[in-house]
């Protein structure tokens, strides 16, 4: 399943849900554009896990949620919590980072 949040409830989402994917970005980001399609494929691979889009500039509570201060970042969560995170435009640690939680 995939989502991009529409209001700072990241953490809802994490509490209620055993794996959560999020990928942390911006509009202005083209890193971020170019790895949104990725993030969504490993998506319909993935139906164990809640992947989740954060626009990082709207949402700062959900940012709070992991160390973002690049972008794209991708962080995963597990039972509620924390557990990786990685700032990349590169699939195969995008991919590495997600089958690592699963």
């Amino acid at each position: 399943m995939i989502q991009e949040l529409e209001k700072d409830n990241l953490q809802d989402i994490i509490s209620e849900n055993d794996t959560v994917i999020v990928q942390y970005s911006a509009t202005w980001c083209g890193n971020c554009r170019i790895m949104k399609p990725k993030f969504k494929k490993l998506a319909t691979e993935h139906n164990e896990a809640n992947f989740v889009i954060v626009d990082a500039e709207k949402f700062p509570e959900s940012r709070k949620l992991a160390s973002v201060d690049n972008l794209p970042t991708f962080a995963t969560f597990k039972n509620g919590e924390f557990k990786k995170q990685a700032q990349t435009n590169k699939f195969d640690v995008l991919k590495e980072l997600v089958e690592d939680v699963l």
